[in-house]
């Protein structure tokens, strides 16, 4: 055998399981003109960040996606970057 060193693909820790910020707040409603909250959501390219990053459950990132693109369309948050 070889002695050279196997290649490490990273494989560390899972981390801290993502909760939805808007189950915790027992949220009925995302409301597109609450531009401060919907901005945490969307990456600096101006695109909607997937669950995966942002821990939303599926109901409330379906809700989060309509209120971005109503306020989009009411011009309270841009569609892209200046």
């Amino acid at each position: 055998m070889s002695n050279r060193r196997r290649r490490s693909y990273g494989g560390g820790g899972r981390g801290r399981k993502k909760y939805c910020a808007f189950c915790a707040e027992h949220a009925e409603y995302i409301d597109y003109k609450d531009v401060g909250t919907l901005e945490r959501y969307i990456a600096e390219s101006k695109k909607i960040m997937p669950r995966r990053m942002t821990g939303v459950c599926a109901k409330h990132q379906r809700a989060l996606t309509n209120a971005i693109r109503r306020s989009r369309h009411v011009a309270l948050l841009p569609y892209t970057v200046e």
